[in-house]
């Protein structure tokens, strides 16, 4: 199923243009983006790094994850939003992005290890919260958040290039996996 009537109307919507070519508002969504991030995924890895069994390792998990928790949610609303925001700006280019689509996979990746981490094994917290050196279930999960925010941010970051673009000469795989559309007429 394609989108693109969806990006196509993002994409000739006169806010979307306006957003994009302003001078001052999308630097500010953007830098706001990555101070969100930075907020979200900062206090996320203090948790994991704790689930790991890398620091605080005295302290109880809940503990770390209560004192956090609420700076974590912040983040997250404020850098979804303006995610959402950058993503209006240039819809179709952003929706063709193999980074972004990489991106987004990560991020759905990852929200699944939190909901598997939240309703099967924190179940048994009790057992393990103070523990220095959590189960290996706990810790696996940890690495798995890690390991997912780190490529989101990175390929977050790569979004902005164009080596992928639909509009440039590319390979066919980049041409399936972007989802470009090919002009028929073009190519004769």
């Amino acid at each position: 199923m394609s989108l693109r009537w969806f990006a196509d109307w993002l994409d000739t919507h006169a806010w979307s243009t306006a957003l994009h070519e302003s001078f001052y508002m999308y630097p500010l969504i953007e830098t706001t983006h990555v101070l969100a991030l930075t907020l979200f995924v900062g206090t996320l890895l203090v948790v994991d790094l704790r689930m790991l069994g890398f620091a605080f390792r005295l302290t109880p998990i809940s503990t770390v994850s209560n004192s956090v928790l609420p700076w974590t949610v912040v983040g997250f609303v404020i850098m979804f939003t303006t995610g959402l925001l950058l993503f209006y700006a240039i819809p179709v280019r952003t929706y063709h992005s193999i980074w972004f689509r990489i991106k987004i996979i990560m991020i759905v990746l990852a929200a699944i290890n939190a909901l598997h981490y939240h309703f099967r094994i924190s179940k048994n917290q009790v057992l393990w919260d103070a523990a220095p050196k959590p189960p290996r279930s706990v810790r696996l999960t940890a690495a798995g958040s890690v390991v997912a925010w780190v490529i989101v941010i990175f390929t977050g970051r790569m979004i902005a290039y164009n080596w992928f673009d639909c509009d440039r000469p590319q390979p066919d795989w980049v041409i399936a996996v972007a989802g470009c559309v090919i002009d028929e007429v073009a190519t004769l």
